[in-house]
C-alpha cells in the first residue's frame, strides 16, 4: 500500500515537471516564431518604424493612397507606387529611399538609386544584397568610434560650459562694480564741476589785475621804443644833412645832390637840375627843417652815405706782396667772371643792408623789453597760480566725464546673456595663414596685414550681433571695413562655436571683401550633453 502512493506521487510530480518544461519550451518557441514571422514580415529596406504598412497579405496600399498592389509586388523591382514605396529594397523607384539597418551604428536612409550600385553605403552593407560586391560590416567600429566622438564633445562641452559660468560671473560682476563706480561718478562729477567753476572764476579775477599791469608795461616800453627809435632817425636825417651839406652853410643846394649818382632818375648815370629840384621839391636849396620833413622822406630810401675812406698806411712802410701760384690764363678768366658775378652780389647785398629790406633804414639790433617790476611780477606769480589750479581742476573734471561716458557706454553694450562674452572685451586674437595675419578685436574691429609686413588693412568695425532669431549671439557682424578698388566696403561674419579656448580656427573669403571668421571659445558652451542621435534607433 506504501508502495503504491509512492509510485502515484511519483508520477504527480513527473507531470507537473513535464508540464512546465513543456510550457517554457512552447514559450521559447512562440517567441522564435514570432521573431521569425517578424522577420519575414519586413522587406528589405524597410525600417522598424513602418514595418507595420508591410504586414504580408493579399494586398499592399502605396503609403500616399495612390494605388492597392498585390503584395507580391513589393519590391519586384519595378515601381508601382508614384512615391516609390513599394519598392523601398530596390532601385527601381527614382524618388524611393532605401533604410540601412546599420546593427550597432546609427540607422540611415539612403536613395533608392544608390541600391546594388556596387559601392556599399550602409556600414552593415545591406545596400548591396545581390552578393555581387561584397561589404564588410564596419558598423560596429563606426559605432564605438561615434560614441568615442560624442564622449569627446560631451567632455569639451562640460570643460567649455565650465568656463562659460566663470565667463558669467566676471562678466555680471564687472557690470556691478561699473554700476556702484557709476553712482559715485555721477557724485564726483557735479563736486569737481563746481570746484573747477570756482577756479576758473578765481583765475578770470587773478588775470585781471595781470593783463592790467603787463599791458601798463608794455605800453611804456612801446612807448620808450617808440622816442628811440625816433631820436635814432633824427641822428640818421641830421648826419645825413651834414654830409650833404658840403660847405656847411647850414642850407642843400640842388648842386650838392648832384654829387651822389644815386639821385639820377632816369639812370643815364648824371643828376640834372630838373632830378635834383624834384628831389628837392622844386627848390634850389633847403634848410634843415624843411629836408626833415619834406626832402628825406623821398631820398632817404636812395640816398647812400660815402664809403669811409681806408687809412693810409705810416710812412716808410712797406707791405710785401704775397706771392701766388701761377694761374692758367683760361682759369683766370673763368675767375674774373665769376669775381665780377659775386661783386655785382655783393654790391646789391651792400645796399640792402644799408637801407634795410625794402628800403627800410637799417636795421637796429633786437632791443629787450625790461623786467617787469616787483608789483607786477607778483601779480603775475598769482595769476599762474590761478592757472595752474584751475587746469588741475579741469582735468579732474574732464577725466571723470570721460570715465563716466567709458562706463555708460559699457553698461549699454551686449555683452550676450548675463554678461558672458565680457572676457573677450579688450582682447585680440590672430591667425596666420599662407600670405596673411588676420587680427579679431571682439566689440572693437578686424583686420589683415601681409606676413611680408607692411600696412594692416581694416576689414571691418564692430557693428552688430548677426544669428538666427533663435540665437543671435551666434554671429559677430564686423562692418565699415576700407573700401574695396571698385567694390563694396569690406566685412567680417564671425561664427561662434564652443571651444575650451579663444582662438580663431579658419579664415576665408566667399565673396570678394567679405571674410568669414570660425571662432571658438567657451562663452557659447551652453550645455555639459550633447543630445543624443534620434534617427530612428539602434537596430540590435
Amino acid at each position: 500500500m506504501a508502495a503504491m502512493k509512492r509510485h502515484v506521487l511519483y508520477i504527480v510530480r513527473l507531470k507537473r515537471y513535464l508540464s512546465s518544461y513543456l510550457g517554457t519550451i512552447l514559450i521559447l518557441v512562440s517567441l522564435i516564431g514570432s521573431s521569425v514571422r517578424a522577420e519575414v514580415g519586413r522587406p528589405r529596406g524597410v525600417a522598424i518604424s513602418k514595418s507595420s504598412f508591410y504586414k504580408p497579405g493579399d494586398t499592399f496600399t502605396c503609403l500616399d493612397n495612390s494605388a492597392v498592389l498585390p503584395y507580391s509586388q513589393v519590391n519586384d523591382d519595378y515601381c508601382d507606387c508614384k512615391d516609390g514605396t513599394d519598392e523601398p529594397g530596390t532601385s527601381a523607384c527614382p524618388n524611393g529611399f532605401f533604410h540601412c539597418t546599420n546593427a550597432g551604428h546609427k540607422p540611415m536612409y539612403i536613395p533608392s538609386s544608390r541600391v546594388g550600385d556596387s559601392i556599399c553605403d550602409c556600414c552593415d552593407g545591406t545596400d548591396e544584397y545581390s552578393g555581387e560586391v561584397i561589404c564588410d560590416n564596419t558598423c560596429k567600429e563606426l559605432g564605438r568610434a561615434a560614441k568615442e566622438e560624442r564622449e569627446r564633445k560631451k567632455q569639451l562641452l562640460g570643460e567649455g560650459y565650465e568656463i562659460r559660468k566663470q565667463y558669467c560671473e566676471q562678466g555680471k560682476t564687472a557690470k556691478e562694480e561699473k554700476r556702484s563706480r557709476l553712482e559715485q561718478l555721477q557724485y564726483d562729477k557735479v563736486q569737481s564741476e563746481t570746484i573747477r567753476n570756482d577756479m576758473e572764476a578765481l583765475k578770470n579775477q587773478a588775470e585781471i589785475p595781470e593783463k592790467e599791469a603787463k599791458d601798463k608795461h608794455q605800453q611804456a616800453w612801446e612807448a620808450e621804443k617808440a622816442s628811440r627809435q625816433a631820436n635814432r632817425e633824427i641822428d640818421q636825417i641830421t648826419s645825413a644833412f651834414k654830409e650833404l651839406d658840403k660847405n656847411g652853410d647850414q642850407f642843400m643846394s640842388k648842386e650838392e645832390l648832384q654829387l651822389h649818382p644815386e639821385m639820377d632818375i632816369d639812370n643815364n648815370t648824371v643828376v640834372s637840375d630838373t632830378e635834383a629840384k624834384e628831389h628837392l621839391e622844386d627848390n634850389d636849396q633847403v634848410d634843415f627843417d624843411t629836408f626833415k620833413d619834406k626832402v628825406w622822406p623821398n631820398i632817404k630810401d636812395i640816398y647812400r652815405s660815402p664809403e669811409p675812406v681806408a687809412e693810409e698806411p705810416p710812412e716808410g712802410s712797406t707791405v710785401e706782396p704775397e706771392e701766388s701760384p701761377p694761374v692758367d690764363p683760361e682759369m683766370e678768366a673763368d675767375n674774373d667772371r665769376d669775381l665780377e658775378e659775386e661783386d655785382d652780389d655783393d654790391e646789391e647785398d651792400d645796399r640792402k643792408d644799408e637801407r634795410g629790406e625794402e628800403g627800410s633804414p637799417p636795421a637796429q639790433e633786437e632791443e629787450k623789453m625790461p623786467d617787469y617790476d616787483e608789483e607786477t611780477k607778483k601779480l603775475i606769480e598769482d595769476a599762474a597760480l590761478s592757472r595752474a589750479n584751475f587746469d588741475e581742476a579741469d582735468k579732474r573734471f574732464r577725466d571723470t566725464e570721460k570715465e563716466l561716458n567709458d562706463i555708460n557706454s559699457f553698461l549699454n553694450m551686449d555683452l550676450g546673456p548675463d554678461e558672458v562674452f565680457y572676457p573677450l572685451k579688450d582682447q585680440c586674437y590672430e591667425f596666420t595663414d599662407r600670405e596673411y595675419i588676420y587680427k579679431l578685436c571682439p566689440f572693437d574691429q578686424a583686420s589683415q596685414r601681409p606676413k611680408s609686413g607692411g600696412t594692416e588693412t581694416n576689414l571691418g568695425r564692430w557693428g552688430h550681433w548677426a544669428g538666427p532669431e533663435n540665437n543671435k549671439y551666434e554671429n559677430m557682424k564686423f562692418e565699415k571695413g576700407l573700401n574695396c578698388w571698385n567694390g563694396p566696403d569690406r566685412s567680417v561674419l564671425v561664427t561662434l562655436h564652443c571651444g575650451t579656448n579663444n582662438e580663431i580656427v579658419s579664415v576665408a573669403e566667399p565673396n570678394r571683401c567679405e571674410y568669414t571668421f570660425n571662432f571658438n571659445t567657451p562663452a557659447v558652451c551652453i550645455d555639459t550633453t550633447p543630445e543624443e542621435p534620434h534617427d530612428e534607433h539602434d537596430e540590435l
